[in-house]
């Protein structure tokens, strides 16, 4: 009896919360750049298909999308995040601390992270270590004394004797982005560990290790292009020596103007990266508030058509949108979860 009660006083005080932010009859999404363009085809068709309301979506990157989501429960707040990784622990924690602790957490597939460029300028075929000694912040030394020095390299060639006398300049996105993390963690630590001493290192000090492996040099190479990916493309067709950072679905849209680098023999194509033979991928997620569904009009209608086999299945309209699907058990077992509102525990 006494934990119905405090059930109850629960949801009256999340319900209270809610409501005095005033009305909402939309839901509101905020996250990833990579996610934007899934998130944003399910809305409109579950706005047309639907009598609610075309959910409003906007894009300031998984890391930025988090700290929104996190802030608290209410309609002042968002409903959904996208994600291009999972959630972090310490997003977790700033959640709970705010009062968001009833989260739904939403796999719904994969993407692959390109390294491109003009389709007017030659395709590169590029190892990861290439990659991590043109941008990282420090780089082993060329001594072989297993020492770092800062980076030194200024072409393509001065990386690797194979490739062309082209100046290093990559646009990428920022801190804030998943798709930083997720670059960092696959492409910029892949090439790092293929050095075996820094690969022990991550044994004996992975503080030094991460910090080594992840940090993208600041002086003028690497340029930050903020979370609209769209810019990054129009960048490289009046740029064709320089490379841009950013997820497979926007290289399929934009094929007829920029090429994807080939990865240690793999190309990113929907093939490679769902047999996981492309090694730079990475998978999706969204992030659910569930006090605020039954509040919000439609958010159990969003998740169903987001889950739907007709959206997220092998021949559905987000694959045709670039998106990776999930192996039909995994679908059928995620859809299960949401279905049921299943809490996301860390």
């Amino acid at each position: 009896m006494k934990k119905t009660l405090i059930i109850a006083s629960v949801a009256l005080i999340v319900s209270s919360a809610l409501t005095a932010a005033g009305s909402r009859d939309y839901i509101e999404i905020v996250g990833s750049s990579t996610v934007y363009p899934f998130a944003a085809v399910v809305a409109e068709k579950f706005g047309k298909r639907s009598q609610f309301k075309t959910p409003k979506i906007e894009s300031t990157g998984s890391g930025g999308g988090m700290k929104l989501f996190c802030k608290g429960i209410g309609l002042n707040y968002p409903d959904i995040t996208n994600s291009s990784r999972r959630i972090k622990q310490t997003e977790f924690e700033m959640c709970q601390k705010n009062g968001v602790t009833d989260i739904v957490e939403v796999l719904i597939g994969y993407d692959g992270i390109v390294f491109a460029n003009s389709k007017n300028a030659k395709q590169l075929h590029l190892e990861r270590r290439d990659i991590y000694l043109a941008l990282a912040e420090q780089v082993p030394n060329p001594d072989g004394s297993e020492t770092f020095i800062s980076n030194p390299y200024t072409t393509w060639k001065d990386v690797n004797s194979d490739l062309p006398a082209i100046k290093i300049e990559v646009l990428g996105p920022p801190p804030t982005s998943g798709t930083r993390d997720a670059f960092a963690e696959l492409a910029m630590e892949g090439g790092c560990k293929s050095f075996n001493w820094i690969k022990t290192l991550k044994k004996s000090n992975k503080a030094r290790y991460k910090q080594r492996c992840h940090t993208i040099r600041e002086d003028g190479v690497y340029i930050e292009a903020g979370e609209n990916d769209n810019l990054i493309v129009s960048k490289l067709n009046a740029n064709p020596t320089a490379f841009g950072i950013f997820g497979f679905s926007f290289l399929d849209q934009n094929a007829d103007k920029v090429q994807g680098s080939v990865i240690e023999n793999n190309l990113p194509t929907f093939e490679s990266i769902a047999s996981g033979d492309y090694n730079i991928s990475r998978p999706l997620y969204f992030y659910v508030k569930k006090a605020h569904i039954g509040i919000v009009p439609g958010m159990k209608g969003y998740l169903k058509e987001f889950t739907s086999e007709a959206a997220w299945g092998s021949d559905g309209y987000l694959a045709e949108k670039g998106m990776i699907p999930l192996d039909g058990t995994t679908r059928k077992e995620i859809g299960a979860t949401v279905k049921k509102l299943k809490l996301l525990a860390l």
